[in-house]
């Protein structure tokens, strides 16, 4: 990694997949070296982001009371309860930069909590809703990658059509994945989301991308899980056409065969 990428909280922000948050994150990791705290440094970014109850804020991470859902705290405070730490700080992150979609996320997870409350188990759609908003990634790329990836053909996609990777963009949206790739690993996975009606969308701007987000649709699971250091020019390693061969990280669907070489 580039040196001259390092921010000053111990990640990379010239990472490819830092690239949308990577400014405000160098100014907000710039604040917190010099002692400011992950929600004062986060509150200090220009930003105009309201929810039902409020303008958004960042607050400390134990502003919520005891008993009171996260979520259903966001939605009735509009406080995001932030600890100093990069998972939280990532979290902000993602807010900033697409708050729309991080509204329409909350405001689906407040809605299921109102409704049955809080149990053992979450259910199928504040699953998928918790699995996109920590681990969730969008694909925008042409069909051959779409098809490859759906089928597990690891050296379709990442070989064979290598090349379409030049046509195709892939954004990490999961702030606990961005957390992750704080210290990459071979294993890395994101679920990248099928958007409904269609697997290749246009636009990712922030409307779109909350827009989306539907319930129904949510609730089947509409995942696929992509290793994301299997990206080209997400890591050096991914060169050798021998990284892809390890088949703990690159496993075939379940029940398939591998496809040829």
């Amino acid at each position: 990694m580039s040196a001259s990428g390092d921010a000053p909280w111990g990640f990379d922000t010239a990472t490819p997949w830092m690239a949308p948050y990577a400014a405000r994150a160098s100014r907000v990791t710039a604040k917190i070296a010099r002692g400011a705290s992950v929600h004062g440094a986060l509150s200090d970014e220009p930003a105009s982001i309201a929810l039902a109850s409020g303008p958004l804020r960042f607050v400390p991470g134990d502003s919520a009371p005891p008993g009171e859902a996260y979520e259903a705290f966001i939605h009735r405070t509009a406080c995001v309860p932030t600890r100093d730490n990069l998972h939280d700080l990532f979290n902000g992150l993602v807010w900033l930069h697409y708050p729309e979609t991080k509204r329409r996320l909350n405001e689906l997870q407040a809605a299921e909590i109102a409704r049955d409350g809080i149990g053992a188990t979450r259910g199928p759609l504040r699953d998928a809703l918790t699995l996109f908003d920590e681990n969730g990634a969008l694909l925008d790329a042409p069909g051959p990658l779409w098809h490859a990836l759906r089928t597990r053909d690891w050296q379709g996609l990442f070989v064979r059509h290598r090349a379409l990777w030049r046509e195709a963009r892939l954004l990490v949206f999961g702030h606990a994945l961005l957390e992750k790739l704080t210290v990459p690993r071979k294993a890395t996975t994101a679920h990248v989301l099928i958007a409904p009606g269609e697997m290749n969308p246009d636009a990712w701007d922030d409307a779109t991308i909350a827009d989306s987000l539907l319930p129904a649709h949510l609730a089947t699971k509409p995942f696929i899980p992509l290793p994301v250091l299997g990206v080209p020019g997400w890591c050096v390693q991914n060169e050798s056409f021998s990284f892809y061969d390890d088949s703990e990280v690159f496993r075939p669907r379940r029940g398939a065969e591998r496809s040829p070489n």
